[in-house]
């Protein structure tokens, strides 16, 4: 639509020029009336030639070559026709017309081209008229003017489109940033529930298998029922866990201090073992994602202490280090590994899944066998050291 509004109006202009250069103020003598004339025909046939390339169906190839004559036909018509006579001078404003476009459009070897072709068009035409120093001298000003003025326009339209496709691209960026967001987002609570569900139906699975064995070997109902109460517990805590895991990746969870004496005393009443917390140092609010990671290292350790520690007390340790977060799960090994309790859950993480939830997090895990007990140790970077 603006395309079309701006050749209208350069038509509406050629209809004017054509009524002051042939009635307001007609040329005399028949060079002059031809000289006008012909510079008069080929701008408008200039004219018609640009509205047809801005209008193809299709794109052209060597569009700018065309441009490039286009503009040129328009310099040199409206050129030669301005330096005939008085009323030719209005035609020179073609020439400015046809050197701003050339200047905005074209390379600067086409736009010199155009602007050239111009200047030497009003020349030859004074040459040719008799004209005087107006003529030569202050009528080709108009077309490096337009030069000027359209280089200019093409450079602040060049940083527009450069300014919009970085804004584009800005944007492009800012949605694919989301959308890793959102599928990380997907991918940790995935996981969270991933590990507690591992947990709370490998202890379900054992509980039951515990219960039927009971009931099969001995017949013992209160036995049994007693299992089947800790299995439906167990189930309860799972979902409570789950409810926890979401919450703790979406909102402000509760300080890892306050979590992990939670876990111990769970853990210290379920499995009837003795837990001990303690924690030292100056504790700040930690991501979601390392207060996570830190609680599942935490019930692994006590889950395998139950399993392994055969009623031996645990201690769990919150040490806030100047660089680190470090935590440490303590617990004695029984001197005879068949007194290990019966009923126990195998969680599934494992040492390995550990090491690879604390490694995502720049963090170690190392555990092992030292003086008669078994010792995890997980360490993370505190939050103003971690690596970005």
């Amino acid at each position: 639509m603006l395309v079309r509004i701006n050749w209208l109006a350069r038509f509406a202009g050629y209809a004017w020029i054509g009524v002051v250069a042939f009635v307001l103020v007609p040329p005399h003598g028949t060079y002059a009336v031809s000289a006008r004339a012909a510079g008069y025909a080929l701008l408008g046939l200039a004219l018609v030639a640009g509205v047809l390339l801005d209008n193809l169906p299709r794109p052209v190839p060597d569009r700018a070559r065309l441009l490039a004559v286009v503009y040129g036909a328009m310099a040199v018509g409206s050129g030669f026709g301005s330096a005939v006579g008085t009323g030719g001078l209005v035609l020179i404003t073609f020439a400015f017309v046809a050197a701003l476009l050339a200047g905005g459009d074209l390379d600067l070897g086409a736009a010199l081209g155009v602007g050239a072709a111009g200047v030497l068009a009003i020349e030859i035409s004074g040459l040719l008229s008799g004209g005087g120093y107006l003529t030569f001298l202050a009528l080709p000003v108009f077309v490096p003017a337009g030069l000027v003025i359209g280089r200019n326009r093409g450079a602040y339209r060049v940083q527009a489109e450069q300014a919009e496709a970085l804004l584009a691209q800005r944007e492009a960026l800012d949605a694919q940033q989301r959308q890793m967001d959102l599928l990380g987002e997907r991918a940790r609570i995935a996981r969270e529930i991933h590990d507690v569900l591992a947990h709370s139906l490998g202890a379900l699975g054992i509980q039951i298998q515990a219960a039927r064995a009971v009931l099969t070997d001995s017949g013992d109902v209160a036995k049994a029922t007693e299992l089947l109460g800790t299995a439906q517990q167990l189930a309860s805590d799972g979902l409570v866990e789950t409810r926890r895991a979401v919450h703790a990746l979406r909102a402000d969870a509760r300080p890892l201090a306050e979590e992990l004496a939670d876990v111990s005393d769970t853990y210290a009443r379920r499995y009837q073992v003795p837990v001990e917390f303690g924690t030292d140092g100056t504790p700040e609010q930690l991501p979601p994602e390392v207060s996570l990671a830190l609680l599942r290292v935490t019930q692994e350790a006590l889950v395998n202490a139950a399993k392994h520690a055969g009623g031996r007390q645990v201690r769990v340790r919150l040490d806030w280090a100047e660089h680190c977060v470090r935590l440490t799960v303590r617990n004695l090994l029984p001197e005879d590994p068949a007194a290990a309790p019966v009923h126990t859950a195998d969680t599934g993480y494992g040492l390995t899944g550990m090491r690879e939830r604390l490694h995502l997090l720049g963090g170690t895990v190392d555990a092992g066998r030292r003086g008669g007990g078994w010792i995890v140790t997980a360490e993370l970077p505190r939050p103003g050291t971690m690596a970005r």
